[in-house]
């Protein structure tokens, strides 16, 4: 059994940890602010890569028909999600609004 090989994974394995962990200290960097407008535009990309698609559909245009379904279908799932986190952070507000101070 080469035990280089096995000690080399698991330098290769620490070294992505590591690189992972600065991904999310970069990422903790960013406020609350932009983490909600980065999600927005997010949403708003994907809405538009939708329309998009449909117009393609409508106008014979398009070259694949499942990835035009399948854009059209993100675009539908990534607006019920943010309607419903939307929700929740307008229920959560609420309730805390309702704490006695």
């Amino acid at each position: 059994m080469n035990i280089n090989s096995i000690t080399d994974s698991i330098g290769s394995i620490s070294s992505k940890q590591t690189n992972q962990v600065n991904l999310n200290n970069t990422q903790n960097d960013l406020s609350f602010k932009d983490m909600l407008k980065n999600a927005v535009n997010e949403v708003n990309d994907t809405q538009v890569q939708g329309y998009n698609a449909m117009e393609n559909i409508a106008t014979g245009r398009v070259k694949n028909l499942q990835q035009a379904v399948q854009k059209i279908e993100e675009a539908e799932l990534s607006l019920k999600l943010g309607l419903e986190v939307k929700n929740k952070a307008i229920n959560a507000y609420r309730e805390i609004m309702k704490m006695p101070v």
